[in-house]
């Protein structure tokens, strides 16, 4: 196998795929890429069999063979070197690979491309097409609100729910919540998967760079493949029932509150310095054009108050938080002004921006943290 290429063009698709390589991997092989090459078209694949990242790239291909190279040390001389072509040449037979650049000669050993793990192919599946900003925007908004708790694995991924004309995203590790719809779909589709978390990562940094392209999803019972650009990853879905989400979030939220959203954020990052480094409990205090925001520690005797603007024609009511849950929710949040919608102190509050596109809908909730007296 012999081609010439880019060193800066081959180290971004080698990033790009890094993402399922793991440290120490179950077997050896899984530490390195499957580089393949057919004519001009370089294929590049890594995978830790849970999630395999494929990339394909123009080369200037001499003769045409396939390999499997150690990982580590290919990035590591990539990153080292600045922007030339660089030369690969594989012998068949021993493997071994000599990189030439114009700055010297590299040699490594790389292993069979047989071993290397076959990639799922995607039968039987369903697809729908989405935006690659609008896909990354879902994964921003509700990657951050999964579970760590391996106990409830449904929670640990994301759910992705087709109904129709609209696709549904939720996420919840029971604290906090994300639902984000997009609609205007062209599907006729009624079916729900879950997504792991670590998948939708990977593939925010792959789409992250293809705003205006279109990203296709395609799924059947046990994998999930996503294709942006030259770029797809295919994951394995995760097999569990989503619990109810609609039971959970409240209706009748009669107390509207509505703020700026960086002074809240900014003053709940403030009053959580004084708060019990346990719960993060922040109170917020409402009464007619008035938020108070107060915390304090009992055990140390800490506390802080301020007073932050905003509109709310509600009788008063106070109820408390987790600040870290609030400040995150923010964090992801893209508008200026932000709507809080509360029923009462012991039922969970709806964060909500304040202004939408009419085809994107994000709704996330809170649970409250119960005030102690």
């Amino acid at each position: 196998m012999i081609f010439e290429v880019s060193s800066s063009e081959l180290l971004r698709k080698l990033q790009i795929a890094s993402g399922a390589i793991s440290s120490n991997p179950v077997i050896p092989i899984l530490e390195d890429y499957l580089f393949e090459l057919v004519g001009d078209e370089l294929t590049i694949s890594a995978t830790n069999l849970e999630v395999t990242i494929i990339s394909t790239l123009n080369v200037m291909g001499t003769e045409d063979g396939s390999v499997a190279l150690p990982a580590r040390i290919l990035l590591e001389t990539l990153k080292a070197l600045p922007d030339h072509p660089v030369k690969f040449k594989v012998e068949s037979e021993s493997k071994s690979v000599t990189l030439n650049s114009a700055y010297g000669e590299y040699k490594l050993s790389g292993d069979n491309h047989e071993d290397f793990p076959e990639t799922p192919v995607d039968e039987n599946t369903h697809e729908i097409e989405l935006d690659c900003d609008a896909l990354v925007k879902a994964i921003n908004y509700t990657v951050f609100a999964t579970s760590n708790d391996e106990l409830r694995l449904a929670m640990t991924g994301v759910l992705m729910q087709m109904d129709f004309n609209k696709v549904i995203f939720v996420s919840t590790d029971a604290h906090k919540l994300v639902k984000y719809t997009i609609g205007g779909l062209n599907t006729e589709l009624t079916e729900s998967v879950i997504i792991p978390k670590k998948c939708l990562s990977i593939f925010r940094a792959a789409a992250a760079s293809l705003d205006d392209e279109k990203a296709k999803l395609a799924f059947n019972s046990k994998n999930i493949f996503f294709r942006a650009g030259d770029t797809l990853v295919i994951s394995r879905l995760i097999d569990a029932k989503f619990p109810d989400y609609n039971a959970v979030i409240p209706v009748n939220n009669d107390k509207i509150l509505t703020l700026n959203r960086s002074d809240f954020q900014n003053s709940l990052k403030r009053i959580v310095i004084y708060s019990n480094k346990t719960t993060n409990q922040v109170v917020l205090s409402l009464a007619e054009d008035s938020l108070t925001v107060s915390a304090q520690d009992l055990d140390f005797s800490n506390e802080a108050t301020e007073q932050v603007g905003c509109s709310y024609k509600a009788e008063p009511m106070t109820i408390g938080f987790n600040a870290k849950f609030l400040v995150e929710m923010l964090g992801v949040i893209e508008t200026d002004e932000i709507i809080l919608e509360l029923s009462a102190s012991n039922k969970a509050g709806i964060l909500l921006p304040a202004e939408e596109n009419e085809q994107e809908k994000l709704m996330m909730l809170v649970m409250p943290v119960m005030m102690s007296h």
